[in-house]
């Protein structure tokens, strides 16, 4: 989890000093970080340079937590002995939006902000046609067309609607819903194996989830961990793939649901909302 301070300075050159000085010191200020914290342990501190703002990424473990308001407090502690000892500081803001709270990036899609965890499953092809009815290369197919179109819009993720498996899967739990928005970015991939089976995979690179603390502590919340065996801690891990294996089981089941029946001219995706949709 991390925690995204600025250091603003008069000019470049003090930016650039700062930043040597941060490097030779960081045994000290991970020391007054983790006074603050039982769980967390400060484990790097990355650096992004622009004009006369030093911004940085300060990056924790947090134990079974999910640590937004851990790491927030540690930080604190940190920037204030750090401004105490580099008299050079001109100013700070605790958190630059950097650390991109609540909001999906590409900074958190390569360099993981909570868990990054992968599913993946490989279908014979026999099932594929009998139960899905379609082939293994209509889905590989199908998944190589929207990534184009999520590549087009901008998009952090060319999967279907991870989201919604999310922010079920959260609000049972006891999770901080407002994290579907940077926990839902995703990556998926498909191929037909040699085989001519199906394989596909989706990797969550910031998934934000806990087994302890805030909001999993609540009655009911707390039975649907324990239900899993995922409450407490030492239960996160195991956690992040249930539902990350939840997430890939909705990805297919869309996938072939916004297939079009070439034969009967219906869409399985129109016609079970039309039958099933809460308006009805």
């Amino acid at each position: 989890m991390q925690r995204a301070p600025v250091f603003i300075f008069n000019n470049a050159r003090e930016a650039r000093d700062f930043g040597l000085w941060l490097k030779e010191n960081f045994n000290e200020i991970k020391k007054q970080a983790e006074t603050t914290t039982k769980t967390g342990k400060l484990i790097e501190i990355e650096q992004y340079h622009a004009g006369k703002f030093l911004f940085l990424r300060f990056d924790y473990t947090t134990g079974d937590a999910a640590g937004q308001n851990m790491v927030g407090k540690s930080t604190f502690a940190a920037c204030e002995w750090i401004r105490s000892n580099y008299p050079p500081t001109k100013s700070y803001i605790l958190d630059s939006n950097f650390a991109t709270d609540k909001k999906a990036s590409m900074v958190n899609t390569l360099r993981t902000r909570g868990k990054r965890v992968t599913a993946e499953v490989t279908i014979p092809e026999k099932i594929v046609r009998s139960e899905m009815n379609t082939s293994p290369f209509q889905l590989q197919y199908g998944l190589r067309v929207s990534t184009i179109g999520s590549f087009m819009s901008g998009a952090v993720n060319n999967g279907l609607h991870s989201a919604n498996a999310i922010t079920a899967i959260s609000i049972a739990t006891g999770q901080d819903v407002a994290n579907v928005a940077e926990s839902s970015a995703a990556i998926a991939y498909s191929e037909t194996t040699k085989e001519g089976d199906f394989y596909y995979s989706i990797t969550i690179p910031s998934l934000i989830v806990a087994t302890y603390g805030g909001g999993t502590g609540l009655a009911t919340q707390r039975e649907c961990l324990e239900l899993m065996d995922c409450y407490g801690k030492g239960k996160v891990m195991k956690f992040a793939e249930i539902v990350a294996a939840t997430v890939l089981a909705g990805e297919i089941s869309l996938m072939i649901a916004v297939g079009i029946d070439k034969q009967k001219r219906t869409s399985e995706w129109v016609d079970s909302h039309d039958r099933y949709g809460r308006n009805r």
